[in-house]
């Protein structure tokens, strides 16, 4: 039965390009700190929809090596599909944050709802080229094949973080009456005595220093500035509840500098895992400005 099946043309090629399509979706799908996708079942979801997509690109071969052009009909219907899997993500994820003491923002939204949708076209881009190679090559080229496209895949699953843009440092703390300060950036204003003794007990202060001019347009974004205070409140914690707006983490901008300064209020305070949880927060595709492209800034348009 198992020869019978390998006989058949094209066969070995879909199915080494499935193997390495759904390879190529586990190596991009992490459950981490964030807890998205979630365990088991949100996985669950993606695994699913990650060996559809390595069928999808796997058969397309066979039918374009045959000259039926009607595969490229169902790579549309698969990219609708997927598109629809972004929109899934996007108002799950914004039901969500309305119970997140930090939320992630609809920029961060955004950016995670798109992520699972462009990987799924890395997972058909990998099983593609895999079941091409086996066939046109065999087996063993196929498998080189998949084995380049897995690593391209995993290039790709990710861009750049903080530590890319910018300098991140410890920023001095300071209360100075009502008014809250992160070295001389000026965070907000507490008027409540408790609300102060506690900023004093348990707040932190980071100034993130932009390298250039693109990355201070990035950091000037309110969706990116939102991305750093979930991800920071996420992983060390925060010392309020609900009803407490006072003690609400925020980051203001020095508009002469760009610097950007962050007030925390975690529950562990480790300055130095601080640096390096706001270092590893991602820079938001929908937050990257590059005005130093333009050509009123002597770039190329």
């Amino acid at each position: 039965m198992i020869r019978t099946i390998f006989a058949e043309p094209y066969t070995t090629g879909i199915i080494i390009g499935v193997l390495f399509g759904v390879l190529a979706r586990l190596s991009m799908l992490q459950t981490d700190y964030r807890q998205y996708p979630t365990y088991p079942h949100g996985r669950i979801i993606h695994i699913s929809l990650g060996i559809i997509a390595a069928g999808l690109g796997s058969v397309a071969v066979p039918s374009l090596l045959d000259k039926d052009y009607t595969a490229i009909t169902f790579l549309s219907l698969a990219a609708q599909q997927f598109r629809d899997v972004r929109n899934m993500e996007r108002q799950s994820l914004i039901q969500l944050d309305k119970m997140e003491l930090v939320p992630r923002g609809v920029s961060y939204i955004e950016g995670i709802a798109m992520v699972f949708e462009g990987r799924n076209y890395l997972v058909i881009f990998s099983s593609f080229i895999t079941t091409l190679f086996a066939i046109v090559t065999g087996t063993i080229g196929g498998i080189i094949a998949g084995a380049i496209s897995l690593l391209l895949a995993n290039l790709y699953k990710k861009g750049k973080s903080i530590e890319h843009i910018a300098d991140v440092q410890v920023g001095e703390l300071r209360v100075e009456g009502p008014d809250l300060y992160v070295d001389n950036i000026y965070i907000m204003n507490v008027g409540l005595q408790k609300s102060q003794e506690v900023i004093r007990d348990h707040g932190m202060g980071i100034l993130l220093r932009p390298k250039n001019v693109n990355s201070k347009s990035i950091l000037a974004h309110l969706g990116q500035r939102q991305a750093i205070l979930h991800d920071c409140s996420t992983i060390l914690g925060i010392y309020r509840d609900s009803g407490e707006p006072s003690i609400i983490p925020l980051a203001k901008l020095d508009k002469d500098t760009g610097t950007l300064g962050v007030f925390l209020i975690p529950q562990l305070m480790d300055e130095q895992r601080a640096i390096a949880a706001i270092k590893r927060v991602p820079v938001l595709e929908n937050a990257v400005k590059l005005p130093r492209e333009s050509a009123a800034m002597g770039g190329k348009e």
